[in-house]
């Protein structure tokens, strides 16, 4: 079998073939961003494919093909193992196939295309009564396609079983070029060899396949069985893409049991867990999943104790899923599997809510298992697998064998299938770090082999595993692959380099590929943190109205290159140097950043904690330095210091007069970069709204000062959000007493790049707070995003100033400060209706858990929206950003006002949410302040 090397004359030939070639994008930013998927491995393809139909996918198949062209299919690119990463086309099926194209309510099935995402098949099927079974914990991103690629699973696999297991037929392109359709007991051509061939290896195929499970590595031969009924299409899943593209899929569907019950056991260690896997799947789960006590810790520490609800005694917990149609049934079940479970303590847990919490650890552990360590942990041995008899000892040796190493992870796992997660701190930035890799997965491969176990149990052996096939097979099963892939891919065309004649897994690292790059010897620190995003894709989830905000712009435009992901590809390519090698001033980085709205969503909702908006903030930085900068960041980045220089002349007038007459505003909005749509805020008249003092107290104030820090938006533009914060404050009884001094955090400055300016205001404005601090007061703010430099961006642009650390602790939002109040009472609010939006920086930063806690306290009905309203500062204002801005603000933002009617409050502290709400909607939104003092 030989590989194909891609030439310039096979990507001629292969166009030549097609009779539209629009489809294809060989831009060095399209191949940047296809360069890898959720794995640790780099392969930088040719070119990539985002076909807009079916028959344009079938049409540039058989293009490749023809022309000698290797091919990929691609997913979400979630795959961990390197599965969706190749050398000649990538093609993305999500982009534009992902049509639910039937439901057939009464025999429970779909017909999909490979696109479709498995949440969206969910919703599309969930009215007729039925659920697609397999859910991985990339459900809202991941697609059936690829979810069949790789034999995907999920922790109900235990009770709906995987992928493999909810197949009726398959329509592919194989190898050849044949479009043929899967289905059990096929007769004819490549079928019939392949009757043959099973039929003279049935008994190397009943040892060694289908033992167990899970048992997902290399192809699933088990399914060709004469007693299976030579099921091709079952077989087909689990074979990552090397024998044919999937175009069309009929999945079956299942019914949820009406009732469920959770249980809760805690045992000494998780490997005493483990052991009680005998005891406890004769009562028949639909999930069994596993944790300890280190991954509990990471939550409460990462997400707030709160996260983490009491737990039954023990440092490890399984988490059991019961389901049926009877209640006492199930409630007997449930007590009978607690009374044989072994555990120092367990529960039976029937309130939905309670239940949601304890499972709701599981799935922030992991998340954060990859980031939890002191060394960034990778994917690689991802997801072994062991009969669940032998797990309790196998966890017992893996642990050992990491200590051997030196090595670290956080396991835990779907432990009623035997499959453990494990993301682990290989040394990938080090010299040697690929041959502790490489070393490392040769003796876990032996130690799952030695338990009958499974290099795989549900995220595919890709580049990372399949080097170690011959540890878990003979080699006359390994020349069964060679022959099946012979039949099916003669050309060995379809993702080479996987499951047969391997690519080496220590070979094409992408963090290792560029530890000596010039960039990377020059900015570690960046370099580093460029490698956050492990490519797992949650910024492409459907939707944002689960009160995330990352990341806003992929929402609007759909595209790769707009996710939080698709720019850390990117980055990571300049940082490499050797594709996109322009470094800081590579036209493919500006393109990719363009319409990043330096939300900082990524920071808090990205699992790996990827801050775009510093990225994006140092890389203007860099791009800008020693040459002059757009118009746009003179007059939107120093917009704080025109501000200031208006108030003090009291020429908001002639300001106003400026941007509000016809004619002469376009002109001014022409020179400062800002879209002609975009109408221009009001300066205030007088003067600086620091200088206004507001009501005072008449009486003495009961709970002593407290100093109000004004933000430049406030102090420069009209509005009367201080005049009610003042009202407020002196009505719960302090003394409030405004800075009067210019205490700019440089906010402007660090979202346009100008990060020396920046540090100038950050240490002027620590002149100023610092001794307030000192003096214990407190300090309130009133914009969101100012506030939030302090417990971010401050810290990182003066690391060595201890300031900093005092001031953040001293500053606080007007819900904390109230908040922390016992005897002070929100005003009654029952029968109002608000839409809250939390400013992204709020919600991302500073956190929104005191302002719902005190909004819940006003009894009125809250809708708290997640996603960013689409200005964010300078972005939406800027020219060539409206459309997208307007977008955004569509996608959550106005929807929801509308439907709250004309008598709904808007609520929003974010000087650009209220001005988006003003210029998209005409409503006015008003602060917290300002609501809580106009009914108090």
């Amino acid at each position: 079998m030989t590989t194909t090397v891609t030439t310039s004359q096979t990507l001629a030939s292969f166009r030549d073939l097609l009779p539209d070639d629009s489809c294809l994008d060989e831009s060095t930013l399209a191949r940047a961003l296809y360069s890898s998927d959720a794995s640790i491995y780099r392969v930088v393809p040719q070119v990539v494919a985002r076909p807009r139909s079916t028959d344009e996918l079938i049409t540039v198949v058989r293009a490749a093909l023809k022309a000698g062209l290797p091919i990929t299919g691609r997913g979400a690119g979630t795959s961990c193992a390197g599965n969706a990463v190749g050398p000649g086309l990538v093609i993305d099926m999500g982009r534009y196939l992902g049509h639910v194209l039937s439901v057939d309510a009464e025999a429970g099935t779909a017909v999909v295309e490979p696109g479709v995402v498995q949440s969206s098949l969910q919703a599309a099927v969930q009215p007729h009564g039925w659920r697609y079974g397999p859910d991985p914990s990339t459900s809202n991103r991941c697609t059936i396609g690829g979810m069949i690629g790789n034999n995907a699973c999920g922790p109900r696999a235990l009770g709906y079983g995987r992928s493999a297991d909810n197949i009726v037929e398959l329509e592919v392109v194989t190898g050849t070029g044949e479009l043929v359709t899967l289905r059990p007991g096929l007769r004819g051509g490549v079928f019939d060899q392949l009757r043959t061939l099973v039929d003279a290896n049935l008994a190397t195929i009943r040892k060694e396949f289908g033992q167990f499970s899970r048992q997902v590595s290399g192809y699933s031969l088990e399914h060709l069985l004469p007693e299976h009924g030579f099921d091709v299409a079952s077989f087909f899943a689990g074979t990552e893409g090397t024998l044919g593209i999937i175009t069309r899929a009929t999945v079956r569907l299942v019914r949820d049991a009406p009732l469920k019950t959770t249980v809760a056991l805690g045992y000494p260690t998780m490997a005493d867990g483990a052991d009680a896997m005998p005891r406890l799947l004769p009562f028949k789960p639909t999930a069994c999943e596993g944790m300890d006590r280190r991954l509990s810790n990471v939550v409460a520490e990462r997400l707030g104790p709160r996260s983490v609800p009491d737990l039954p005694v023990g440092d490890a917990w399984l988490f059991i899923e019961l389901v049926g149609d009877d209640a006492s049934e199930i409630a007997g079940r449930a007590q009978g599997l607690v009374e044989a479970s072994g555990a120092t303590e367990g529960w039976v847990v029937d309130d939905p809510a309670q239940a949601a919490r304890l499972w709701g650890i599981r799935s922030d552990a992991a998340g954060l298992a990859a980031v939890a360590l002191e060394k960034r942990a990778h994917a690689g041995w991802e997801d072994s697998a062991v009969p669940p008899a032998r797990l309790g000892a196998y966890l017992r040796d893996f642990e050992a064998n990491l200590e051997r190493f030196g090595l670290h992870g956080l396991p835990y796992g779907h432990f009623g299938d035997g499959c453990v997660h494990c993301r682990i701190d290989f040394p990938l930035d080090s010299e040697g770090g690929t041959k502790v890799l490489h070393d490392f997965m040769v003796e876990a491969g032996k130690l799952a082999a030695k338990y009958g176990g499974s290099m795989s149990g549900e995220h595919g052996d890709g580049r990372a595993r399949s080097e170690l096939l011959p540890l878990m097979y003979s080699p006359g099963a390994l020349r069964l692959f060679g022959a099946v892939k012979q039949l099916f891919d003669p050309g060995n065309l379809l993702n080479p380099g996987v499951l047969v004649d391997p690519d080496p897994l220590a070979e094409r690292v992408r963090i290792a590929d560029a530890r000596l790059s010039p960039l990377s010897l020059a900015a570690p620190g960046f370099a580093s943190d460029v490698h956050r995003c492990t490519g797992v894709g949650k910024c492409l989830a459907n939707t944002t109205r689960s009160g995330a905000v990352m990341c806003p712009s992929f929402q609007a435009t759909r595209n790769e290159k707009d996710s939080t992901r698709g720019r850390s590809r990117v980055l990571q390519e300049m940082v490499n140097g050797t594709l996109v090698s322009g470094g800081w001033r590579s036209p493919e980085v500006a393109e990719a950043l363009e319409l990043c709205l330096a939300c900082k969503g990524c920071r808090h909702d990205c699992p790996t904690g990827t801050d775009m908006a510093a990225y994006k903030s140092r890389v203007l930085y860099e791009r800008h330095k020693g040459r002059p900068r757009p118009l746009s960041h003179y007059a939107l980045g120093w917009l704080p210091r025109w501000g200031r220089l208006l108030t003090k002349l009291r020429l908001g007038w002639l300001a106003n007069l400026g941007t509000q007459t016809p004619g002469l505003k376009h002109v001014i909005r022409a020179v400062a970069g800002v879209d002609q749509r975009r109408p221009m805020p009001r300066f205030r008249s007088g003067r600086a709204a620091s200088h206004e003092h507001g009501e005072r107290p008449r009486t003495s104030p009961t709970r002593g000062p407290v100093a109000v820090w004004v933000d430049s938006f406030t102090d420069a533009f009209a509005g009367g959000q201080l005049a009610a914060l003042v009202k407020l404050l002196v009505s719960v009884g302090y003394d409030p007493r405004i800075i009067t001094q210019d205490a700019c955090c440089g906010l402007t400055w660090i979202t346009t790049g100008q990060l020396d300016g920046a540090r100038r205001q950050l240490r002027h404005a620590l002149d100023v707070l610092t001794p307030i601090a000192t003096e214990g007061i407190p300090i309130v703010g009133m914009e969101p995003s100012c506030m939030a430099v302090w417990r971010s961006d401050a810290a990182e642009l003066l690391p060595d100033d201890s300031r900093v650390q005092l001031v953040a602790g001293g500053i606080h939002t007007l819900a904390e400060l109230l908040g922390s109040l016992d005897d002070w009472t929100p005003p009654d609010l029952a029968g109002h209706t608000i839409v809250a939006q939390p400013h992204c920086h709020h919600s991302s930063v500073l956190g929104w858990d005191a302002d719902a806690r005190l909004l819940a306290r006003t009894g009125a009905d809250v809708v708290t929206l997640g996603g960013c309203c689409g200005l964010a500062g300078n972005f939406g204002v800027e020219r060539g950003h409206y459309e997208v801005s307007v977008k955004v603000a569509e996608h959550d933002l106005l929807p929801a006002i509308r439907a709250a009617g004309p008598d709904a409050i808007v609520l929003a502290d974010g000087f650009s949410c209220r001005k988006q709400v003003a210029d998209l909607e005409g409503r006015q939104a008003i602060t917290l302040a300002q609501l809580l003092a106009s009914h108090y």
